[in-house]
């Protein structure tokens, strides 16, 4: 089998990244280990960048989500029973936030691609990468218990972090952090308590308000990072939550039937370089970003998105200038991202054993960007999305 771009991986980065050659006009071969029912129902991020939503739009891939997703125009920042409204388009210049799960995303590019695109192949999984330094890069897969190859001009690794395109990078360097604690999160079936995202800030702990649909509750509490989700009750979580959430005023969190538990592990980590000849990295692949900036998958749509422009530019004028850049660019980006989900992170966790003289600091960060124009605004414009590019 032969191919222009091969991408490993069928989440969103290597779907969009198989979209956008396609309305380029550049062929490509996806290949994915899971069935479609596991890719289509897989939750993972839920809010989309104004870029992210731009670049789906632009790709034919949103009208969906123009319909069914919840365009959000603010968070609120919850400390010491206060609360405080951040007005994205206010701050940015007009600039918003799309609630549209990773799952409904994937859903519809892989409806696109089945229909307009090249072959996407589930239950395929690649095993390794070969010749990526040379001009005929190979990826050497499985299928229905037989082994083949797929043989690429270039190969695009969007297979996460434990995939077989990111240790086809020799000599890379890493850089990563650990956090101690994770998130308990939960749907439930109860409509949102709050028409926007509520991050709290409490002494027993970090809280997330979020949604996935106008019935359906996405909530997070911080635990202990060895945490078994099992361990805890319904009626103990709803508990925790109305404590972590508790104002001065009449606001009242809403209960209802828990329909799935699990917790997220909370880590950053970058890989540098993002290419080694012919074989490029984007998405979870080449970083991952604690999920408190809400950054992830609008980070592998700015790597996906770059790469693209790269290989048409290549396409239409012989020039590797772009796909030379191509590291360089995105990781302008990616440690940006890094730096606001830190920052997040830093600023509304409670850390294990942390000092009063820390949680007041804490504090003053919050008062900071409560009171400060130009503080709300860094938050407001990080939050919404950097540049592409």
């Amino acid at each position: 089998m032969r191919t222009t771009v091969g991408i490993i991986g069928a989440g969103p980065a290597g779907l969009l990244l198989a979209r956008l050659l396609h309305n380029a006009g550049i062929d490509s071969v996806v290949l994915e280990s899971r069935d479609r029912a596991y890719v289509e129902r897989r939750q993972r991020a839920g809010i989309l960048e104004q870029g992210t939503v731009d670049v789906l739009r632009e790709a034919g891939a949103g009208e969906r989500m123009d319909h069914e997703g919840l365009r959000h125009d603010g968070i609120e920042l919850r400390f010491a029973r206060r609360r405080h409204r951040v007005d994205f388009p206010a701050l940015t210049g007009g600039r918003s936030v799309m609630v549209y799960a990773q799952t409904e995303v994937c859903k519809d590019l892989i409806a696109l691609q089945l229909k307009e695109g090249g072959p996407l192949l589930f239950e395929t999984e690649a095993l390794a990468v070969e010749d990526a330094d040379t001009e005929r890069p190979r990826v050497r897969f499985r299928r229905e218990g037989v082994e083949d190859v797929l043989e690429c001009d270039y190969v695009v690794g969007c297979d996460g972090y434990w995939g077989v395109a990111r240790s086809a990078v020799p000599d890379g360097r890493t850089f990563e952090r650990t956090y101690p604690f994770g998130w308990l999160g939960i749907l439930a079936d109860v409509a949102p308590s709050h028409d926007e995202l509520v991050y709290a800030r409490h002494d027993r702990g970090f809280a997330l308000l979020s949604m996935r649909s106008p019935s359906v509750s996405r909530l997070y509490l911080q635990v202990p990072a060895d945490t078994d989700a099992g361990s805890w009750s319904d009626e103990r979580i709803w508990d925790e939550l109305e404590r972590r959430f508790e104002t001065d005023d009449d606001w009242s969190l809403r209960r209802g039937p828990i329909t799935q538990k699990s917790v997220t592990p909370m880590r950053s980590y970058v890989h540098e370089p993002m290419r080694h000849g012919r074989l490029f990295l984007a998405g979870d692949a080449a970083h991952i970003v604690p999920p408190t900036g809400a950054k992830g998958l609008n980070l592998a749509v700015g790597d996906v998105v770059t790469l693209a422009r790269a290989l048409t530019h290549r396409t239409a004028t012989g020039s590797d200038d772009l796909l030379d850049a191509y590291s360089a660019t995105c990781l302008r980006r990616v440690w940006q991202a890094e730096r606001f989900s830190y920052d997040m992170t830093t600023l509304l966790h409670t850390a294990p054993g942390a000092t009063p003289f820390e949680d007041r600091l804490q504090l003053a960060r919050l008062d900071r960007i409560t009171s400060s124009r130009a503080a709300e605004t860094d938050l407001a414009e990080a939050y919404t999305g950097f540049p592409i590019g």
